[in-house]
């Protein structure tokens, strides 16, 4: 179905690379629209952003895996896309919110000066009315769910770097990761039926056949225009924009949904889908993606491999303290989360 629209791009000779550059986007968006339509039929909250949302965001880093497993590329670049793609999202893109508009996962407190208008004290009294009283528990479970998810990509990067100390990962070290993934991803699909089960509700309707078809197209493009950007980068031998700097490249092109999604949901004050999206999709590049890979060849380390797991490791741990004991993550936390990103640029790029 888009074969021809995809040698028509091809005919146009330089503005190519930018048309599919366009194409990625514009398919990644099309899969975070219907996304934000399913959050309606049962995929809510913490869980949406868990178990639906890092397919859509995290597709290009699947698709890269897989092109270069199946092509023979250099398990290295899938390495550095994994590690570029979960420490953007840790630090980086999680950091920006917290400093722009700050991430609450539990509800503020004001007094004082700062207390509340009488309109706003009474819209939440009707509120609580509605949903009685469930408001605050909502609010603890959120919290809770989005600690399990930190819990399990501090256990799933620890597992990375335990198995990639010996310089490589190998068949049965891929059998290992994937495994992991799916483990954690039948634990998602059983919560959400339960807590369907417990609501009355149902999550399959009438619009999901729709919405699984249309997930199915962005997917679709998705791959066509990564395995063309791939091939033509692999051409290029001179300069930044090169094979050199593939998993660089690849990994800041697939933050970019990432991006737009976390600023989207902080300034529509829910930050914890922001969370828990990030958090999300670093549990597709890290174990799956590189457990793909190995399936495919074995993957070699790159040289700041033990930088990046460390830095991945330490915010992680500090995700997981601020909501612990806050239930937020501060400005002064998101400004030095961006700090150790700028750490990580100048130790892989410069390093």
């Amino acid at each position: 179905m888009l074969k021809p629209f995809i040698h028509w791009i091809e005919a146009q000779g330089s503005w190519a690379p930018w048309l599919f550059l366009a194409l990625f986007l514009v398919a990644s968006f099309l899969m975070i629209w219907r996304l934000e339509a399913m959050s309606a039929g049962g995929f809510e909250g913490t869980v949406l952003g868990t178990l639906v949302m890092p397919y859509c965001s995290g597709m290009g880093n699947l698709i890269f895996a897989f092109i270069l497993g199946q092509n023979g590329g250099n398990g290295a670049d899938v390495m550095i896309n994994s590690l570029v793609n979960n420490v953007t999202n840790m630090t980086l893109v999680l950091g920006l919110p917290a400093i722009l508009w700050g991430l609450h996962v539990s509800p503020q407190k004001k007094s004082g000066a700062n207390k509340k208008k009488r309109s706003e004290v009474k819209a939440e009294a009707k509120v609580e009315a509605k949903t009685g009283g469930r408001g605050g528990k909502e609010h603890e479970l959120n919290r809770l769910s989005l600690l399990l998810t930190l819990t399990a990509v501090l256990f799933f990067t620890s597992a990375v770097w335990a198995l990639g100390r010996k310089g490589r990962l190998d068949f049965n070290d891929g059998l290992v990761l994937v495994g992991l993934f799916l483990f954690w991803q039948c634990f998602h699909v059983f919560e959400v039926l339960k807590a369907n089960v417990r609501q009355g509700k149902s999550t399959f309707n009438l619009m999901l056949p729709v919405n699984l078809a249309l997930l199915a197209i962005g997917a679709y493009a998705i791959y066509l225009s990564t395995n063309w950007l791939v091939e033509w980068l692999t051409h290029i031998k001179t300069g930044f924009v090169s094979a050199k700097h593939l998993g660089w490249l690849s990994g800041w092109l697939m933050v970019l949904p990432n991006a737009v999604l976390a600023c989207y949901y902080s300034w529509r004050k829910q930050p914890e889908i922001v969370y828990a999206s990030q958090i999300g999709d670093a549990h597709v590049s890290i174990p799956l993606c590189l457990g793909i890979y190995a399936l495919y060849h074995t993957m070699l380390m790159p040289a700041f491999f033990q930088t990046g797991m460390f830095i991945l490791l330490g915010a992680t741990v500090t995700h997981m303290l601020f909501v612990l004991f806050f239930g937020q993550l501060p400005r002064i936390a998101g400004l030095a989360l961006v700090g150790a990103y700028g750490y990580f640029l100048w130790k892989g790029l410069l390093g």
